[in-house]
């Protein structure tokens, strides 16, 4: 009775995550360099602690930051956990001002043990996103900026505990999407072109981790984790195509730059590091650093299109969750988590960089009767350009992750 409960409440959320993926999407200028908007796997739990995981392995969430937390999980215990977003967007720029709201189904996965001393992991989760418009005048006319798409990535891991008090993981994921950034221009003779970017990637991708628990009492832990993902050229294909538009068709002119993306666009090398404390059951405490060299990948550039420019990416975090009691009243078995973080994106806007700094609360419900945990997270984040402001946006983002916990793997006694 209690797994059909658990399979219909699933089935509820994934029909409405499905009507919602529909108006998922990012929504800033910012997203039309490079491969856009970068994701950072955290759940609506991590989110919550702004963002960390590198050194997390409780057993009772997925965390795909580190797949050697995989083999933390109990031996008859099944982990299931999707999210959805609603992300809401003040930008401005000199004396302009814009509002968006977008969101929709965020990620998807599983956890299931393998043996007491391994355990795998399967789901669907952004790698970047793209999504923009606006317009602006220029001599004689006016253009229209406005790109669409993402890269997923559906994985598969697993981690294993070689000896007491250790794990080491890997993901193997496979990347898929594509991203259009078009570039329409109006005269004032009436006449339209389109300037269109397309994008598409497929490729595997590499993630490792490791993580050591240091136990300092019976109910104090140290932990301390790293991962690691090695540098990669794509596979893929990209091109630009110009078009001649009028008012009931558009004709393709020329198609320039058309090229596979092995040998001319690359990601670089992952690094992560954390440090987690456990003190007293109860405390929860996590700082995490991740460091990506940008300026080593290769990103070709398009004739007619902006010349994108990268830095090195490096992220700050630290986050905390409290549980007053595992085994006492609702409130006191609820999860009180917070976090703040800093980024330093990997895009270059006409020499300027781009800083993002945030900080996130959440709380983790539990759910009567069962062992499944409802989790929100509330998140501020400020994103502008330096050293020139150019466009300061603000975010305020809220997460809905559904966490189910339950044994599955339990033997039944026969009488």
């Amino acid at each position: 009775m209690r797994i059909s409960r658990i399979l219909a409440l699933a089935a509820a959320i994934a029909l409405g995550c499905a009507a919602a993926v529909a108006q998922n999407g990012t929504m800033t200028p910012y997203s039309r360099y490079g491969y856009g908007l970068l994701n950072d796997n955290a759940t609506s739990a991590q989110r919550g602690m702004g963002g960390v995981g590198y050194a997390m392995n409780s057993g009772r969430q997925i965390n795909v930051m580190n797949p050697a937390s995989y083999a933390a999980i109990d031996s008859m215990t099944f982990l299931f956990d999707m999210g959805v977003n609603l992300d809401m967007v003040w930008a401005k720029e000199g004396d302009t001002k814009e509002d968006n709201i977008n969101g929709g189904l965020d990620y998807i996965t599983l956890q299931v043990p393998i043996t007491k001393w391994m355990g795998a992991s399967a789901g669907l989760l952004p790698f970047s996103s793209t999504g923009y418009s606006f317009s602006q005048a220029i001599t004689n006319g006016a253009t229209r900026n406005s790109g669409t798409g993402g890269i997923s990535m559906a994985y598969l891991g697993v981690g294993v505990s070689p000896f007491k008090n250790a794990y080491v993981g890997a993901n193997i994921s496979y990347m898929f999407g594509s991203t259009v950034n078009d570039v329409y221009a109006y005269t004032i003779t009436g006449s339209t072109s389109l300037f269109e970017h397309y994008t598409e990637v497929k490729d595997w991708h590499l993630d490792l981790g490791v993580q050591y628990n240091i136990n300092l009492s019976d109910a104090d832990r140290l932990t301390l984790g790293l991962t690691y993902s090695p540098a990669k050229s794509l596979h893929g294909e990209t091109y630009g195509v110009y078009y001649d538009v009028n008012s009931s068709s558009s004709v393709k002119v020329d198609t320039v730059g058309q090229t596979r993306l092995h040998g001319n666009y690359s990601l670089p090398a992952t690094y992560g590091a954390g440090v987690n404390l456990m003190l007293h059951n109860k405390l929860m405490l996590e700082a995490d650093f991740m460091y990506q060299p940008w300026k080593d990948a290769k990103y070709a550039q398009i004739e007619g299109f902006e010349y994108t420019e990268f830095d090195n990416r490096w992220r700050a975090a630290v986050g905390a969750q409290y549980t007053p009691s595992r085994r006492g009243g609702y409130w006191q078995r609820a999860q009180y988590r917070a976090g703040l973080y800093y980024n330093n994106d990997y895009i270059k806007v006409r020499g300027n960089g781009i800083r993002e700094i945030g900080a996130s609360v959440g709380i983790g419900l539990p759910v009567p009767g069962f062992r499944t945990m409802l989790n929100l997270a509330f998140e501020y984040k400020n994103r502008q350009a330096h050293p020139t402001p150019m466009i300061k946006e603000q975010y305020f983002c809220v997460t809905l992750g559904i966490n189910f916990n339950e044994v599955w793997f339990q033997k039944r006694r026969i009488f």
